[in-house]
């Protein structure tokens, strides 16, 4: 039986300019400013270059995204990373605009792929969705008592148009997402904790802040729920982010 081959230490180039791109809805979302206060503040410590935009309808959520994929296709430095924050009401594949709207989460999505935004391609793009994805309230489960890719090296060869992309969402398909009427959403508030006060790469941060989620005990309408994050990666290296 042959060893086991070591896993590649290959990381994203994280020396150009990051940028961050976040679109909050806050009309009846209570604790929602606390959310763009935390992010700001990440976004501040890990050195990107951010901007928000409040209460945007519908069409604004996609028009503000193309705004940013053509701003930073016309730079002429190098960008390394980007973020998108996307925060409304929600259902699962839509968000909900200030004017009650409905915008396609997929059409968001397509704006910065490896074919729609060239100053991205091969870059890693980040979209984190705090939006509920449906109606269902998890009361939990009691307890008794990962096949890894090998990275592959970079090369003058095509790479697939949805790569090098992390989609985390604040809740799993089909359920409710928690915001706290002053604190502000159970998600963002953990995240942000751990994107600033932990070191290493981001899937392993975000087990972290899907682990403290978890073991979470919040109380809805007199009863416990549970929630949890989901995460959609198709990133092709380690992004660091400290």
């Amino acid at each position: 039986m042959s060893n086991p081959q070591p896993l590649e230490e290959e990381a994203y180039d994280m020396s150009g300019a990051r940028v961050a791109l976040t679109l909050c809805v806050t009309k009846a979302r209570e604790g929602s400013e606390a959310d763009l206060v935390a992010l700001e503040r990440m976004f501040q410590q890990l050195g990107f270059e951010s901007t928000m935009k409040k209460d945007p309808t519908a069409q604004q959520f996609q028009e503000e995204l193309e705004k940013f994929q053509q701003a930073i296709d016309a730079r002429k430095d190098f960008v390394s990373c980007a973020f998108v924050v996307l925060m409304a009401h929600g259902l699962e594949g839509h968000l909900e605009g200030e004017d009650e709207q409905m915008v396609n989460l997929e059409n968001l999505f397509t704006v910065l792929n490896n074919k729609n935004c060239e100053a991205l391609r091969a870059k890693p793009k980040v979209y984190i969705v705090q939006a509920c994805r449906g109606e269902h309230r998890d009361p939990g489960e009691r307890v008794g008592g990962d096949n890894i890719a090998m990275i592959t090296q970079d090369s003058d060869q095509t790479i697939p148009t949805y790569t090098d992309t992390l989609h985390v969402y604040s809740t799993v398909e089909g359920y409710l997402s928690y915001r706290h009427d002053k604190e502000g959403s159970y998600f963002i508030q953990t995240l942000v904790d751990v994107f600033t006060k932990t070191k290493g790469p981001i899937l392993e941060l975000l087990t972290e802040v899907t682990r403290r989620m978890a073991e979470a005990e919040l109380v809805q309408e007199g009863e416990t729920r549970k929630v949890n994050p989901e995460i959609q990666s198709t990133l092709r290296k380690r992004l660091y982010l400290q």
